[in-house]
């Protein structure tokens, strides 16, 4: 099995290598401090999986397995066991809670080479993972969003003041700016029932809600509806329903 390690601690590193190379039948094809490195790596040496720290400058783990192929399993290294807990939840193939022992690092091959002859798909956990991303990890004033990082599918954080609205479209949210938009795999309703939005974002129709802040101007139609205009421009319409939770946007 091939092997590659993704610490930026080179003591971490050298101890998985250590332990791993005393295990028959397994390769470390390389070693990589930080995410970008370890994606170039992947490309160059085609591991079977990845051991990932989880804190790390940069991308962090979690966000690093988006970017992974999707054939490519994955184990979370770890000190904080509310990281490990999370990782049983989304179908990881194991973690290891830092400081482990050789017995538990053989526990988890054991378990990779389980998943390996089983050739299971991993594309369902990695959309649980983003979920659980925005979750467990809420970046202050951001979203994350998928975004192509060159081999497979990454992340990328978007300034929550720079979304004018969000837009329903069927399980996915259209996350709108002056730039353009950015697909998510959430609903509207678990987008605005998320802890680190509360308050940003205000429901206006059944299928999208608008940033306060981006409310330029907003106009009567008739049957009692309304319709704003955004900081780009956008016209959006205001339901019946929901035309009493605006007021006029001041000067």
């Amino acid at each position: 099995m091939k092997i590659l390690i993704v610490d930026d601690e080179p003591p971490a590193r050298a101890k998985l290598r250590r332990l791993l190379t005393a295990l028959p039948d397994m390769e470390v094809v390389g070693e990589a401090g930080e995410a970008v490195e370890a994606l170039t790596l992947i490309q160059q040496t085609q591991p079977d999986a990845a051991l990932l720290d989880i804190q790390m400058p940069g991308l962090s783990g979690l966000e690093l397995a988006l970017a992974l192929p999707p054939q490519l399993l994955c184990v979370f290294c770890t000190a904080f066991d509310h990281y490990a807990v999370k990782a049983f939840e989304l179908n990881a193939v194991d973690y290891l809670l830092k400081p482990f022992t050789a017995e538990r690092l053989g526990e988890t091959v054991q378990r990779l080479r389980q998943r390996l002859a089983q050739n299971m798909p991993t594309e369902k956990p990695r959309m649980a993972l983003l979920s659980a991303l925005q979750q467990l990890q809420p970046v202050a004033g951001h979203w994350l969003v998928p975004a192509r990082l060159g081999l497979g599918q990454g992340l990328i954080k978007l300034p929550l003041a720079e979304v004018e609205w969000v837009a329903a479209a069927d399980n996915y949210i259209e996350l709108h700016t002056a730039a353009g938009s950015h697909l998510d795999r959430h609903t509207l309703a678990d987008f605005l029932a998320n802890p680190a939005l509360q308050g940003k974002f205000l429901r206006v129709h059944r299928s999208h809600a608008v940033n306060p802040t981006h409310i330029q101007a907003l106009a009567s139609l008739p049957r009692g509806e309304a319709e704003l205009t955004l900081s780009s421009g956008a016209k959006l319409r205001v339901s019946r329903g929901y035309r009493a939770l605006l007021s006029e946007p001041r000067p």
